[in-house]
């Protein structure tokens, strides 16, 4: 191939990607021009700190406040990058902060405590591309505080659960990744109290918790849903139960669902 021909190939290859940069299989999360990132988290709700780094290392996946690079009107690189923001703001957009009901809010902030203390977000991908993105320690230590006061007064274990608010939260915390009846993204859950654990048929267990020898009751869900981490290093889930009184109803809602077992 000669070298007049290597330049006609780059340049129908680049025409031919900036073309089908128009199209958008995933979504187009530039139709409308871009928020100012100055009007997130104005509320007051969120610690400044916190705010700051929510601003400057999250909102171009997480609110309507993304910035299109150069990059980003070239395919197929533009369709993952609308993938990543179409699927980020759908999870939690920082643009509708106040509307979203102050549960769901719970969720969300110890969701992004957990994860970036982990390391897990930004995601890797992200980070490649945007070296600034990336969490110093103090930017973890400030979006800690967001679980700050959340805790509330502990309630012993040794107290009857309440099964009806553990219902609730079950369907505020859980049901993202488990239902009841079904397998998700997490296992189903009816019979989980008195159950082996990493014992339903046909789901994909960790190496970790298979080789656990756990059984599901008060003491182990109590600690699992504490910090399933520290219980088991390496399992698959991440995301914690912090207040006492939320685990010890939750526990009993789904000793409820065993069948009072």
């Amino acid at each position: 191939m000669t070298r007049r021909d290597l330049v006609l190939t780059g340049v129908l290859g680049l025409g031919a990607s900036i073309v089908l940069g128009q199209v958008h299989p995933f979504g187009n999360p530039w139709k409308t021009g871009p928020q100012s990132t100055a009007s997130l988290l104005q509320d007051g709700s969120v610690p400044a700190d916190a705010r700051a780094v929510l601003v400057q290392k999250c909102a171009d996946c997480h609110s309507e406040a993304s910035h299109a690079p150069f990059y980003a009107s070239l395919a197929p690189g533009s369709w993952l990058i609308e993938r990543d923001i179409v699927a980020g703001r759908a999870h939690m957009n920082l643009s509708h902060w106040r509307e979203i009901a102050p549960e769901r809010r719970e969720v969300l902030e110890e969701e992004i405590v957990q994860q970036t203390s982990k390391g897990t977000m930004p995601p890797v991908q992200y980070r490649l591309l945007h070296w600034d993105a990336r969490l110093s320690a103090q930017d973890v230590h400030a979006l800690a505080a967001l679980q700050t006061g959340q805790e509330g007064a502990e309630a012993s274990t040794e107290q009857t659960g309440d099964a009806v608010h553990g219902k609730v939260v079950f369907e505020h915390r859980c049901t993202g990744c488990h239902a009841m009846d079904e397998n998700r993204e997490g296992p189903q859950l009816r019979t989980v109290y008195g159950r082996k654990a990493a014992s339903v048929a046909g789901f994909q267990y960790s190496a970790s918790l298979k080789s656990s020898g756990l059984t599901w009751n008060s003491e182990t869900l109590e600690r699992w849903l504490t910090d399933p981490d520290a219980m088991v290093p390496g399992n698959d889930m991440s995301f914690a139960t912090p207040k006492a009184m939320d685990r010890r109803d939750l526990i009993a809602y789904l000793q409820q669902g065993a069948g009072g077992k």
